[in-house]
């Protein structure tokens, strides 16, 4: 039986109790303990799940942790990620994973020399509904797969966050902050982006937050917040991506990908399932399905969430020596992929990607089942 590796959690935010809740889901690892620059919030936290808490430190330097699960807000992911590949563990980042290509780069090369291992969110990639795509994709159910729209559009997060400040900076916005799930799950269908080009922009200079204790205060806003993307793939799709929080109602898709043969309605790629339709060429669109376990509703009855599915399928790659899914390259293309739409918007270029990836292998019914308790 394969040994669980040991996993602790820097950062014990909002986003921490997700990872705590669904580990029960999974084989290959456990969480033993948490850590926050703020010891009151990893002792409550730590309480709530019944794990250790510890300081960053003694976390980095307890014997039964193998991996740790990086959860802190993304200016800090470079920092805290290179201080856990520097004590000798495996790193598992939320996304986006770095900032920058010149930091993905550097944190790889640190994880190469030691041996070790860089893993990254999103995972909802790997959800029954996106692997159906995939899936479909591969077999050619709406032929050659020549464009496409992406879309992500809200009014921001000051309505419903209590402390949403970091959301507006540079190192966050709709392309860093959403972009992930829609990039990522772009690029395990379609393969690796070769050139991409956008425009631009911010419907307001500061935002009001809308609740909680801070109901009232505003907070700057010093990153785009709309922004119209192009996305030219290796493979020759052409898929105009449209991230905004400057808009109140849309009745866009979330994703839909234009064939040769056809048409593929995509769900949000922000969850694990969802309902996916497929048109052929002008008739009528089908809904397809498969018995995929993570595409099971499991959240408020409605969404499926498997947070972790990609920390299992890490885990279980290291003990069984294969790639896991998540993993540096995939992650690093991504990022750059993003960085490179606002350096574009930034300076009306088309910009040409110097990194390319192998799309993540696909993970069918009885894969997914193999990585769950």
């Amino acid at each position: 039986m394969t040994k669980n590796l040991g996993v602790g959690i820097i950062g014990c935010g909002n986003i921490s109790t997700a990872y705590l809740k669904l580990a029960s889901l999974f084989k290959g690892y456990k969480i033993l303990a948490v850590a926050d620059i703020n010891m009151e919030s990893a002792e409550a936290r730590a309480a709530e799940y019944g794990v250790r808490a510890h300081s960053v430190d003694d976390l980095l330097a307890a014997d039964d942790i193998d991996l740790v699960i990086n959860l802190t807000v993304p200016a800090a992911h470079v920092d805290v990620s290179r201080a856990v590949l520097q004590a000798g563990k495996h790193v598992y980042s939320e996304k986006p994973f770095v900032l920058s290509l010149a930091e993905a780069q550097e944190l790889g090369e640190i994880a190469a020399a030691k041996g070790l291992r860089i893993g990254s969110a999103p995972d909802t990639f790997m959800g029954g509904t996106h692997q159906l795509a995939r899936s479909l994709v591969d077999e050619g159910a709406i032929g050659t797969v020549t464009s496409g729209v992406a879309v992500v559009m809200s009014s921001g997060m000051e309505g419903w966050h209590p402390n949403p400040d970091f959301f507006f900076l540079k190192g966050a916005g709709p392309i860093l902050d959403i972009g992930p799930y829609y990039v990522c799950n772009l690029v395990q269908m379609l393969g690796p982006v070769k050139q991409v080009t956008s425009f631009t922009g911010m419907a307001q200079t500061s935002r009001t937050i809308q609740n909680g204790p801070r109901n009232g205060e505003t907070v700057p806003v010093e990153t785009p917040t709309t922004i119209h993307a192009v996305l030219s793939f290796e493979s020759g799709a052409i898929i105009t991506l449209l991230a905004s929080w400057d808009v109140w109602a849309s009745d866009h898709p979330n994703m839909e990908l234009y064939g040769t043969k056809g048409t593929m309605n995509v769900p949000d790629p922000n969850w694990f399932g969802g309902r996916l339709t497929v048109t052929d060429r002008a008739g009528p669109a089908a809904e397809k399905s498969w018995d995929h376990p993570f595409s099971v509703p499991n959240f408020e009855e409605v969404h499926a969430n498997y947070r972790g599915a990609g920390l299992a399928d890490m885990a279980l790659a290291i003990a069984e020596g294969r790639s896991h899914r998540c993993d540096a390259d995939f992650a690093t293309h991504v990022v750059e992929v993003m960085t490179a739409i606002l350096e574009a918007g930034e300076k009306g270029e088309v910009i040409t990607l110097s990194t390319s990836c192998t799309r993540p292998a696909p993970l069918d019914p009885d894969q997914a089942r193999a990585l769950l308790a």
